[in-house]
């Protein structure tokens, strides 16, 4: 395919970088487009749900099809965008955001219960049962202050997040102090 890098300006770079809110380096973003480039089999300049699929790590995430629904279709910029989420640059707010996306299936801008449910089945599978899994999702809920019949929008999800992440911050500290006095 030869050095696809020469196929971006250094204005394109930074357009890109801008555009995900400087998440990655310039040299990242190069390494990005030549990666979009091996996926982009057909050189259409997007990429679709079947070459996605073809990465093997992708294939195998259990939230593949919800991801695959947000990648489908996506150019260079708007790729790069969707992978900003991911970088140790990203602001948590910003990947919060990317997770509310994942959870608002249907892309109404609201998260239900059983948007939440459906998740976490996904990425639980066959090791918790249902109920087991409607009953911590229900405790979560409710001790932030909300209920089953909750329709959450991003406001409502952040603070939702950042208490639990928040509230895990904590327990690992504890662990984390219990084991220095063992």
């Amino acid at each position: 395919m030869g050095n696809t890098s020469s196929m971006l300006t250094q204005y394109d770079i930074e357009e890109v970088q801008e555009h995900c809110n400087n998440s990655f380096s310039q040299q990242e973003i190069i390494s990005l487009y030549q990666r979009f480039c091996q996926l982009d089999r057909n050189s259409g300049g997007f990429i679709s749900a079947d070459e996605i699929l073809s990465v093997p790590e992708f294939a195998v995430n259990p939230l593949s099809q919800r991801l695959l629904r947000m990648l489908d279709g996506l150019n260079f910029k708007e790729f790069v965008a969707f992978l900003s989420a991911f970088s140790g640059r990203a602001s948590l707010q910003h990947k919060i955001e990317f997770i509310f996306k994942v959870y608002d299936s249907n892309g109404n801008g609201k998260v239900s219960f059983n948007d939440m449910l459906d998740v976490l089945r996904d990425l639980t599978g066959q090791f918790i049962s249902e109920s087991q899994r409607e009953k911590v999702l229900t405790q979560v809920l409710e001790e932030a202050g909300y209920t089953k019949n909750s329709l959450l929008v991003l406001s409502d999800f952040m603070k939702i997040m950042v208490a639990a992440i928040h509230g895990l911050a904590v327990i690992l500290l504890l662990v984390d102090c219990g084991e220095k006095e063992i």
